[in-house]
């Protein structure tokens, strides 16, 4: 039976840690564990916080607040667009029925 994952070494705090990952996704999968480095990095160049559990979760709770915080932001821009697409099929509509009126003899 073959599988379709792979092992990846991914490192968090100058520790080693072999990760079972799908095939065609290690990119993403080192980029996720750099970017999580560096937050568990800054968090514990911040603070008092020692133990990698501590760390870990301080990490995974930052990274979601600023995941929601940029879902937030796209969702404001997302209701933008739908506002400014309405007003320029208003626009369209007004204008394509003024054409019309003048094309009347």
């Amino acid at each position: 039976m073959s599988s379709d994952k792979n092992t990846t070494e991914i490192t968090l705090l100058d520790r080693k840690y072999l990760i079972a990952c799908p095939s065609g996704e290690q990119e993403d999968l080192l980029r996720a564990a750099r970017y999580l480095n560096q937050k568990m990095s800054e968090i514990r160049r911040a603070g008092k916080i020692l133990s990698m559990e501590r760390l870990s979760i301080m990490a995974a709770l930052n990274i979601t607040n600023e995941m929601l915080q940029r879902d937030d932001t796209n969702h404001d821009h997302e209701v933008k667009i739908a506002r400014l697409s309405e007003k320029l099929d208003s626009a369209l509509d007004e204008l394509d029925s003024q054409q019309q009126s003048r094309k009347l003899p």
